[in-house]
């Protein structure tokens, strides 16, 4: 049994199979002593190889193994300089300091005991490393079940690398530390959280989730050091994860300024639903002396019949609501809020055409403000239609949609004259789209068709009017393509002139209620729209044509586009008689897509990154009749890298606004990179932020600045925020935040607003992703 090699022998055992040890027992008996063995292998579904510079086999089933001893049992790897293992018991004692590895886990200690098939095991005076949150510590005793469980007494915990977890910039100390991966499930006893020292969390019980999903408990509290309309807040969530498709988040808070909160989310995630239902009441609000609230509800879903759904209800309890608590019903338009509930169904399965009904009730709540009151817009109580789209033989293409409104309007301002209606309409249209190898054209004939019934009498009297507005229309362009090069560089280049050509009659709409017409914004992509309107109730007569130009530089192999230039203008063959004077907009008519003069503006448009890590953009709409620019917006950005990134645009619009913004996330400071004992923890300092200035009003509209540092192991933010709530107000917030890696983010998450507010922005430590400082 024993085999030779050079200074060593092996020994091969079956598992608790003592017969075949004899030849061994027989060699000690015949006086040959503990053989020298250098490698042991026990054969068994998980084989165990023992190596080591002697192996010493007793009678009684015990091995012992002195220098560089290393144990494998398939992904369980276990060190030492002396080693006891049991073959029965299928146990190793290290008598001398220990290191195991497994599954990227890693335990180190004075001495240790380890069953090897289940994983159990202690180790004294330990220190580990887990590589499922890349956090470790140290602890007085550690015992663990393979690499789901781990329990410690006298334990720290943190995610920095340090050679003493006590020295490390955060450490989670506990008397008691449970860790159940398997169940999520993080206990900390007689627990006490220290950054840089400090002492910021004692808690005698300290309940959180031992991965990354969600767990039942007590949230890290989320502090607003400064609220300029709230003052000093505080938040302590309480999260129940009810299950693993809803939970529900009920949040007490305290506002100085105004007193106690409670704000409940609930969310669900199901097969064919999934939704979201966020409610904030303030019991009694000191500054006002009464009860507030909001809602804010989004569900939807679709059943196996194809009909989907859809709720978006807003709601809030007074006007001013939108300022003072502006994180609690986010929106682009916050005095207006939707009460919003529509349905479609497809009926193609059952009429054998791709038709759709849909349904809706749409309602709103006008958030109004004296010193800028603003024209609420009609309610639909209901809206009812029918429409579709397809393709016939020839590539006929049509489209149809009819559909009936109740319009109402609530809480009327005085003075405000809009009546109450109902319309039907019926919008159709046929095209021919063709397109070829040198270019495209698409003829098309549609029909906008209304009927109005009102419940006051219109400017000539009547209550019900008809009116139907035919349109012919053909879009054209021209494709041309040549090699080129710019720069030095090899490129394709085009150039495509195109031609959209609209005749629209005129048809008396002097009369006629507006409910939800408005005007088209005169852009590049507008100005080839037949309607200079949007909605249903106004169309534009016309007879134009629109010439413009663009072309395009472009790499030939990864296609990736260089550089964009565009030019477009339309003529009018005769003049308008529906412009936006119409709609009470007057003095707009230079100014849109509506024209009052036989020549539009210019529209000159561009995009640019020919030059490395930057890139340019231009709009510009040029008066040719009054020889200025109308409207125009530059901006430019510079990326040089990751997490670097510098912004500038400039918008004007005459009359109107001039507007500069900067944007930037930059680093601005690095600190020292860690040494290689871990005795010193690198980072990087990052200013971020983003200014709107107005030159007409000469002040700050909106301004967002803050640092973000990153040490590896932990994050700190602080960003202050500042909102234009009027033409003199404003809402001023501080949030600070501090994201320990591995373990919790502490007080408010600037992100979204970083994200929302700053181009090119890019978070510092996504899911998953790598740190931006070297660990």
């Amino acid at each position: 049994m024993l085999r030779p090699r050079p200074s060593t022998a092996a020994l091969r055992l079956p598992r608790a199979c003592l017969p075949r040890l004899a030849p061994v027992a027989a060699a000690v008996a015949l006086g040959l002593g503990a053989a020298p063995v250098a490698a042991m292998r026990i054969d068994t579904a998980d084989t165990i190889t023992l190596e080591a510079d002697r192996i010493e086999t007793q009678l009684d089933d015990l091995s012992v193994a002195r220098g560089s001893v290393d144990l494998r049992q398939g992904s369980l790897r276990l060190t030492t300089d002396l080693l006891e293992f049991s073959t029965r018991q299928r146990r190793a004692w290290a008598r001398a300091p220990v290191r195991i590895e497994q599954q990227g886990n890693l335990l180190e200690g004075r001495s240790a005991s380890v069953q090897i098939d289940s994983r159990e095991g202690q180790i004294d005076a330990a220190r580990y490393r887990i590589a499922r949150t890349g956090g470790g510590g140290a602890a007085r005793q550690l015992s663990f079940v393979g690499t789901e469980r781990l329990a410690a007494e006298q334990a720290s915990y943190t995610s920095c690398r340090a050679d003493d977890p006590d020295t490390a910039d955060w450490v989670l100390k506990a008397d008691k530390l449970s860790l159940d991966f398997e169940h999520n499930d993080g206990r900390a006893e007689g627990a006490s959280l220290r950054f840089l020292g400090v002492p910021i969390l004692a808690l005698p019980v300290l309940s959180f989730p031992a991965t990354g999903e969600r767990k039942s408990g007590w949230l890290p509290p989320t502090i607003y050091p400064f609220d300029s309309r709230n003052g000093f807040e505080l938040e302590t969530p309480y999260y129940f994860n009810l299950a693993p498709d809803h939970d529900l988040t009920l949040t007490p808070g305290l506002l100085t300024r105004r007193g106690l909160s409670l704000t409940g989310e609930y969310r669900y995630l199901w097969t064919q639903d999934e939704g979201r239902l966020k409610a904030h009441w303030l019991p009694n609000d000191r500054t006002t002396g009464r009860s507030r609230g909001g809602a804010d509800i989004d569900l939807q879903g679709e059943r196996a019949s194809g009909l989907h759904y859809q709720l978006d209800l807003q709601h809030a309890s007074d006007d001013n609501y939108w300022k003072d608590f502006s994180r609690v019903l986010p929106s682009l338009t916050p005095r207006l809020l939707a009460q919003d509930v529509r349905a479609t169904q497809p009926l193609q399965s059952w009429l054998g055409v791709p038709l759709q009904a849909y349904a809706r009730v749409l309602g709103w709540r006008t958030l109004q403000v004296l010193e800028a009151p603003i024209l609420p817009p009609y309610q639909r109580l209901p809206q009812l239609g029918l429409m579709g789209q397809g393709e016939t033989l020839g590539g006929l293409n049509w489209s149809t949609q009819m559909e009936v409104n109740h319009f109402l309007l609530r809480n009327r301002a005085s003075g405000d004259t809009r009546t109450d209606g109902e319309r039907a309409h019926l919008l159709g249209a046929l095209w021919w789209p063709q397109d070829l190898a040198w270019g495209w054209f698409t003829p098309r004939m549609a029909i906008n068709a209304a009927s109005y019934r009102t419940e006051q009498a219109m400017s000539d009297g009547r209550t019900r009017a008809h009116r139907a507005i035919p349109t012919l229309s053909l879009d054209a362009g021209l494709r041309f393509e040549r090699a080129t090069a710019l720069f030095g560089r090899a490129l394709q280049q085009t150039l495509e002139p195109r031609l959209h050509y609209v005749r629209t009659p005129w048809r008396n709409q002097d009369a006629l209620p507006n409910f939800d017409s408005s005007v088209n914004d005169f852009n590049e992509v507008s100005i080839y729209q037949d309607n200079g309107f949007s909605g249903v109730d106004f169309v534009t007569d016309v007879h134009q044509v629109t010439l413009g130009a663009g072309s395009r530089w472009f790499d030939p192999v990864g296609g990736g586009e260089l550089l964009r230039l565009g030019l477009a203008q339309r003529y009018l063959f005769k003049d308008q008689r529906i412009t936006p004077e119409r709609l009470g907009a007057s003095g707009l008519s230079a100014e849109t897509g509506v024209a009052a003069s036989r020549f539009s503006d210019v529209l000159l448009f561009g995009s640019s990154t020919v030059v490395p890590q930057w890139r340019f953009d231009v709009n510009l709409q040029y008066n040719t009749d009054r020889q200025r620019t109308t409207r125009s917006i530059l901006a430019a950005r510079w990326n040089p890298g990751d997490f670097k990134t510098l912004s500038a645009t400039y918008r004007f619009a005459r009359e109107l606004s001039e507007q500069v913004e900067l944007g930037w996330q930059w680093p601005i400071y690095q600190r020292e990179a860690p040494r290689a004992d871990g005795s010193a923890c690198g980072g990087t300092l990052y200013g971020v932020g983003r200014i709107n200035f107005s030159r007409r009003d000469a002040r700050v509209t909106e301004g967002l600045a803050g640092l973000e540092y990153d040490a590896g192991c932990w994050i700190g933010r602080v960003v202050a925020e500042r909102v234009s709530t009027g033409t003199s107000e404003a809402t001023t917030r501080l949030m600070v935040q501090l994201e320990l890696i591995g373990l919790s983010r502490l007080g408010p998450s600037p992100l979204k607003v970083l994200k929302d507010n700053i181009p090119g922005y890019r978070m510092l430590r996504d899911d998953g992703a790598a740190s931006t400082t070297s660990p």
